[in-house]
């Protein structure tokens, strides 16, 4: 290793991306390129740090598939951080292999901590979850220290295990202040500062109380009746009935849920599951069809009882009825809302989970993604859509050659 190679490398470990490209900016043998590519993508340029990066894994010989594999982990972070997770993981696979075979241990741990992180761009949660279990962090280096407890807190968040994603991130900010890398640090902080955001609503007759998502946690594991409506279902304590895809008892169940501890007529149950004002005969006949529905997918939950005026929610074990709702009201909340599970929408179930038409739900999916508060995965029928990750990936990337000894 030469010296302005080497000198880029250490840049590059410090996070000093421009440093680096002062040393190999006008160099084209492939350890400079793969320098330049990974200095690129730490710039934001991820088109040109993946041109320069290929360019490197060709241009490096047959007895240099180290040097190969490393270039190959490194595009592989690069369309990480763009989102393209819709080629075949083949590759990395083929370049973990490589490096374990050529015991890079710690470039190896990188590439299987970017397959984990790609499952869980694509909502395959519990399939991150356990490839994570069987990661052995013992020793890592810190900043892939904080890769791990970062990707470990996601996959937290998304179900819910508020006290494991606090101390996860409380690990990862730790970490983070270890490796020295800025932009690290920073996704650390802003993870942590998520938790304090407020989460969901609680709706009562009194008004509506912001809840943080440790407190949305606390109120589903305790034993009251809770009515989603932000994942669109109705449950208490480990008991779960999902209604997303069953809008018309979704929101029979909410309408009986804001009337209680009194009765909802039948008229405002209409209204919310038919969207009428004026209902005649057949709207009365299918909506007790309807609530003979729900009554039996709910029965384990709480007795619903017709009454003079209309229909009377009855939680089991006298429990009380809270309302959960999303922070903010509107069709954008609510699609986010649904997403915020990690799980893969495509657009007709969303579509009928929030009664809608597919076009209003295509056009509010665009002005989000525009945002940049969800993402779609696959082509055409094949398309999903996802919440973006709770906590960003920060293109950390790995180094192309080993930084010579001090």
């Amino acid at each position: 290793m030469d010296s302005l190679i080497a000198a880029s490398a250490r840049a590059l470990a410090a996070g000093d991306a421009l440093g680096a490209l002062k040393h190999v900016a006008l160099r084209d043998d492939p350890p400079a390129l793969a320098l330049r590519g990974i200095a690129m993508a730490q710039l934001g340029e991820h088109p040109r740090a993946r041109e320069l990066l290929r360019r490197a894994a060709r241009g490096f010989g047959a007895h240099e598939e180290l040097a190969r594999a490393r270039c190959v982990v490194a595009e592989a972070e690069v369309a990480l951080a763009v989102r393209d997770i819709g080629g075949s993981p083949r590759p990395l696979t083929v370049a973990l292999a490589t490096l374990e075979a050529h015991a890079d241990h710690a470039n190896a741990l990188q590439a299987r901590l970017i397959a984990v992180r790609r499952l869980v761009l694509l909502g395959r949660l519990e399939e991150a979850e356990a490839a994570l279990a069987m990661l052995d962090a013992r020793g890592l280096p810190p900043l892939l220290a904080a890769v791990a407890e970062l990707t470990a807190a996601e996959l937290a968040l998304r179900s819910l295990r508020v006290d494991a994603a606090r101390a996860a991130l409380a690990r990862a900010h730790e970490a983070a202040g270890r490796a020295r890398v800025p932009a690290l640090l920073a996704e650390a902080m802003e993870a942590r500062a998520a938790l304090d955001r407020p989460a969901a609503r609680r709706l009562s007759a009194d008004g509506e109380q912001a809840l943080r998502l440790d407190e949305v946690a606390a109120l589903l594991a305790s034993d009251a009746l809770v009515l989603d409506a932000c994942r669109r279902g109705m449950g208490a304590g480990t008991v779960w009935r999902p209604l997303a895809r069953r809008p018309i008892l979704f929101a029979l169940a909410r309408a009986l849920a804001e009337a209680w501890p009194g009765d909802a007529d039948r008229e405002t149950l209409i209204a919310c599951a038919f969207r009428t004002r004026h209902p005649d005969e057949s709207h009365r006949a299918r909506l007790r069809v309807e609530i003979g529905r729900l009554r039996a997918l709910a029965a384990t939950l709480a007795r619903i009882e017709a009454t003079a005026r209309g229909f009377i929610l009855r939680p089991l074990d006298d429990r009380a009825v809270v309302v959960l709702a999303p922070p903010i009201d509107g069709d954008q909340a609510s699609l986010l809302a649904l997403l915020s599970d990690g799980a893969p929408w495509s657009t007709s179930a969303l579509a009928l989970a929030l009664g809608a038409s597919q076009r209003s739900i295509q056009r509010a999916l665009a002005e989000l993604e525009a945002a940049g508060r969800v993402r779609s995965i696959g082509q055409t029928r094949t398309r999903r859509w996802l919440s973006p990750p709770l906590a960003g990936f920060t293109t950390i990337l790995l180094l192309p050659a080993a930084l010579p000894m001090d």
